[in-house]
Order: structure tokens, then sequence, then C-alpha cells
């Protein structure tokens, strides 16, 4: 383990490993900025309201969803433009976790900023349409896609459990979800998550301090320990998609380490992170 980078974010999300630029981008969501850093040194832009989730466009553009809107961002120039509004009328919400799909769409959780039980919804951005999959929930979190792109998995962190989700041949959800896992007997929290090629997910747990791999079966298959106790999400990236990346927060908290960014070589390869096609 190392700490990819020292600065500290009141909460940590939503890192996103460009696989064209090969550049690690993510947010501090209280601080209302995106974070990176190149060779050449750390990168920070701000924004005046919270901004949480991000995917790729082309190589120099990012779609990065904001309280208010989804928004274009040009990396070299730090530009945003609109693309559609998100929740402008409920200013009682901000986005906190999310991942493109295999299919060209954009997953987004929603939650309340008081985390309000029920206050937080699900949506999915698709060829310029935004469409609300699920309502009435609590901290959507560990939102990622199976291989093979026919399962969706997310969960409710506030419950402990993590569900799958089965998919049609458009990325759709097909069915009931079902529980893969329910972590309440280990007392674990289950945030922000990342999918290994092995079709295993790699599990931040909040105010735990430690990363879990869980295979499609629901099983636990080794964990990871890290010196800073809410971790947030983790992310494959590096040259061969075997860096785990793993966000934290620091809110309320005096460890050293806390907020900040760590690197892990997990021994998995992960997935490439697909292109989100703007509408």
């Amino acid at each position: 383990m190392s700490v990819f980078d020292k600065r500290q974010c009141a909460l940590g999300e939503g890192p996103l490993w460009h696989p064209e630029r090969k550049q690690l981008f993510w947010f501090d969501i209280l601080g209302k900025r995106l974070l990176s850093r190149t060779a050449d040194g750390p990168l920070e832009w701000r924004f005046q309201n919270h901004v949480a989730v991000a995917g790729w466009v082309d190589h120099d553009t990012l779609i990065i969803v904001s309280e208010t809107a989804l928004l274009r961002f040009d990396i070299p120039t730090g530009k945003t433009s609109p693309l559609l509004d998100l929740e402008a009328d409920k200013p009682a919400t901000r986005p906190h976790d999310g991942r493109a799909d295999p299919f060209g769409g954009l997953w987004i959780g929603t939650i309340g900023k008081g985390v309000e039980a029920g206050a937080g919804s699900l949506y999915r951005y698709y060829l310029g349409e935004i469409t609300q999959l699920k309502t009435g929930m609590t901290l959507p979190n560990s939102i990622c896609f199976s291989p093979d792109g026919r399962t969706a998995y997310y969960s409710e962190t506030t419950e402990r459990r993590i569900l799958r989700q089965p998919l049609d041949a458009q990325g759709w959800p097909m069915g009931a979800a079902q529980v893969l896992i329910d972590l309440s007997d280990e007392e674990l929290r289950p945030d922000g998550a990342a999918m290994d090629s092995d079709g295993c997910l790699w599990v931040a747990c909040w105010n735990a301090g430690k990363v879990l791999r869980i295979t499609a079966e629901g099983e636990i298959r080794g964990a990871v320990s890290l010196p800073a106790l809410k971790l947030t999400r983790t992310e494959f990236g590096g040259s061969d998609l075997t860096t785990l990346f793993v966000t934290s927060g620091a809110m309320g908290s005096s460890e050293p380490h806390a907020g900040q960014t760590f690197a892990i070589s997990s021994g998995a390869v992960g997935l490439a992170q697909p292109r989100v096609i703007l509408g």
C-alpha cells in the first residue's frame, strides 16, 4: 500500500481511471472540487456546488454529475457546459455514487445532504436522457457491473446489503434485484465498489478501514486494511489495471491519513471503464 495523493478530502469519492489518458480523477464532494494528478504534479478544479460522479467521453472530455445537472467538462481548459438537469428542483439532495455501464450509459445515485431516510434515488443516463430507476433510497452505493454486462450491483449502505440486478440486452433492469450479500453480521457498511475481471467486487467499507473482495456468489474472499477508517470507493487503474485506488474521507477524523487517496497492488486485474456516449 502507498499513499497516491496526500491531499486531504473532507469526503473523497468517485475515483475514475481514464483509460486513454492513464490518469486518475476523483472528487472531494464536501470540498466541491475535482482532483487529479499527473507526473507533473497535482491538479484541482473547483465548482460552485457539490460534484461527485464522472465518466469519460473522449480523451479530453468528462461527464460530471453536480447536484443540479449533468455537465460536460473539458479537461484541458477546466470549462463546463450543462447537458441535462438532475434534481435541480431538489436543493436538499446531491449526487453520491455512480459509474458508467458497458452500454455507454451512466448510473447515478443521489442522497439527501443530511442522509435523510428515503431521500435518494438511482438514475441511468443513456443516449441523452435520464431515467429514474429506483426511488426511496437512503444511501445508494457500490454501483458496478459484471464483466459480461448482464448484472448491475448496488448497495443500500444503511441496510448493510449489496444487491445484484439482472440487466437486459440494452442495460436496463430486468426483474427484481436480489441480495448478493448482507454484511450485518460483520457489522460492515458497504460503500463504493469496483469490479475485477474475474467478476469479484472490491468494496470499500465505511468507518471500518478495510476493502473486501466479494465473489459473484456473495462470498468474502479476502480483505485489505488501510490506515484510514472512512474508506469511500475503489477503482482499478494503472498501466495494467492491477492497481486498486481507494478514496477516503476526513470528516470528523483525526487520523493522519484520513481523507487521502491510496494505491494498492491488488493481485487482480480490473475492468477498463467504458466510454459514456452523449446523446
